[in-house]
């Protein structure tokens, strides 16, 4: 059994081309496979909304690049697919799983009932931020995992990346952003955008101001 640091740096450097093809995030993902986590996306979205409205605290990681193994060693194997029923069960209170995250694996619920890692300077976080939402900052501290967060106190729905916090989401700034985060866009949609940039600002108006002009 490895120690929790040891385990915690082969995870951070655990980056090789067999993780990657693992990744949410992999550019080499097949049109099923994005069709996956398309589906996934908008469960939690779907979820999130649901899980807002009645203020029921959930706190849900996607894994990315960084493998999660030692979180997920402390929670229930599921392997299950997403849907707004089956968060609504998992996070439902006082069920046994509902205290924990939900760890999102290749877009499928893998795992329920997980411990985070607590924030590093957890005394710099503001007294307004309950246990969930610190443990997401936690998360993203030490990982590159996108994790998003209902809280139970306001309904308020967060987003922990980097080790920042963003919040106000609703369902519809929600799935934009993660689909932003987890589906890479393709090459050629981004030459054509790259493309359409360029033109738009050759086209554009001279809005230079004119001597005597309203400043």
């Amino acid at each position: 059994m490895f120690q929790p640091e040891l385990r915690r740096v082969l995870e951070k450097m655990g980056r090789t081309t067999k993780v990657k093809k693992l990744a949410l995030n992999f550019e080499g993902k097949n049109d099923a496979a994005t069709a996956d986590i398309h589906n996934c996306i908008e469960a939690v979205c779907t979820a999130s909304e649901q899980l807002s409205q009645t203020a029921t605290g959930a706190l849900i990681v996607f894994e990315r690049e960084t493998r999660l193994g030692e979180q997920v060693d402390t929670g229930t194997i599921l392997n299950a697919t997403p849907s707004p029923e089956l968060f609504g069960n998992i996070f439902f209170p006082n069920t046994p799983l509902h205290d924990g995250a939900v760890i999102i694996r290749d877009s499928k619920v893998y795992a329920a009932g997980c411990f985070l890692p607590k924030p590093q300077k957890e005394e710099l976080i503001s007294k307004a931020l309950g246990s969930r939402h610190r443990a997401a900052i936690g998360m993203s501290e030490v990982s590159d995992a996108v994790i998003v967060v209902v809280s139970e106190e306001t309904g308020t729905i967060s987003v922990a990346e980097n080790g920042s916090l963003t919040r106000f989401y609703n369902k519809d700034t929600l799935r934009k952003l993660l689909t932003s985060k987890l589906i890479p866009e393709k090459p050629e949609n981004r030459k054509s955008k790259e493309r359409s940039a360029k033109k738009s600002k050759k086209n554009a108006p001279d809005n230079k101001k004119e001597k005597g002009a309203d400043k």
